[in-house]
Order: C-alpha cells, then sequence, then structure tokens
C-alpha cells in the first residue's frame, strides 16, 4: 500500500472589477495608507461614504478600478483617472496603487498595474503617469520601473507629513502607439 499525500493549493491571487460591497476593505487598505505612509498626501483618511463617491465617479467616468483578492479577501485596489481636468490631458491617466501592508511583496501590485496598463490601452489612453509620494518610496518607484515606466522628474519638498518634507516622483509610460499618432 502507497502512502498517497494531497497537497492545498495555494490561493490565488485574482484581480477584477471593484464593486460597490469592496467599498469596506478598500476604504480600510487606503485608511491604513493616510495614517501611516507617505505614499498619499492625504492626512486624514475619508470615510467610506467618500470612498464610495471617489469610486463611483472614477467608474461612471469609464476609468478602470479593480481590486485584488488573495484567499477570498481583498487585499489591494488599483485604478486609473485623469491626470488632469482640460481638456487635452484627456488621453492621459494617473495610476494609483495600495496593496494591504499585510500583503506586500506577493505580486500583487505587479498584477493590478498590469491590468490597469491593459485596460487603458483598451480603452484608447496613450499616456499614463504615476505620481509616487515620497522619493523614499523604493517599492513603488521600481514597480513602475518594471511595468516600463521612467522616471521624468522629482519635485522636491512639495508635501509636510509626519513631521518631513515629502518629494513627488514623477514616471511615465506610453500605453498603445502612444504619441505615434492622434487619438
Amino acid at each position: 500500500m502507497t502512502e498517497q499525500t494531497t497537497a492545498k493549493a495555494s490561493p490565488a491571487i485574482v484581480v477584477r472589477p471593484a464593486r460597490r460591497a469592496d467599498i469596506s476593505a478598500i476604504a480600510g487598505i487606503y485608511r491604513h495608507a493616510v495614517l501611516n505612509g507617505t505614499a498619499t498626501f492625504e492626512i486624514e483618511p475619508p470615510d467610506e461614504k467618500e470612498m464610495a463617491r471617489r469610486w463611483s465617479t472614477l467608474c461612471d467616468g469609464g476609468y478602470p478600478y479593480h481590486v485584488a483578492e488573495f484567499d477570498g479577501a481583498v487585499t489591494g485596489y488599483a485604478y486609473a483617472g485623469p491626470y488632469r481636468t482640460r481638456p487635452a490631458y484627456h488621453w492621459t491617466v494617473e495610476d494609483s496603487i495600495y496593496v494591504d501592508p499585510r500583503m506586500h511583496r506577493r505580486g500583487i501590485g505587479h498584477r493590478l498595474l498590469d491590468r490597469l496598463i491593459t485596460d487603458c490601452e483598451a480603452l484608447g489612453f496613450r499616456q499614463m503617469i504615476a505620481v509616487i509620494g515620497d522619493s523614499r518610496q523604493t517599492p513603488s518607484i521600481a514597480l513602475h520601473r518594471a511595468a516600463g515606466f521612467r522616471l521624468i522628474g522629482t519635485m522636491e519638498a512639495v508635501g509636510f507629513k509626519f513631521e518631513r518634507w515629502l518629494d513627488t516622483v514623477l514616471m511615465q509610460r506610453p500605453l498603445g502607439s502612444g504619441a505615434g499618432a492622434a487619438p
């Protein structure tokens, strides 16, 4: 008689469009980022109602907004939104990515960013801008560099949080044909 072992498969990361039911988890992830990190320059975390309003505004505007699930729980989220509101900027988007700190270094940010890039290209956008709060956010800079972004500049000491001045790092990636043709 041979002994059989059954290995339990590790849960997969699933990236899917965010739903209203995800807002509580999204707000929790963002709350932690606001209170403990410098990826965002917000000082007070918005409540769930405000996070739902932001989600709805982006989705109603036709922008992609996704969550990552790991073992059935929302562990990160990402969205693209307008880079600036003036009409000439219409074809340029800004990305935002937040991952539950207990889930860092598991590829969740990569999966979310890859999905955003794919969706934004399919929607006809031509440039994606990463506005990275704090030049010490080396994991975010590395994530964007690995996805084909290039450094386009650093704005020095433009934010003040946690009793220190913070830089903002700007990175850019062409989408689709980029500036090679009119939209």
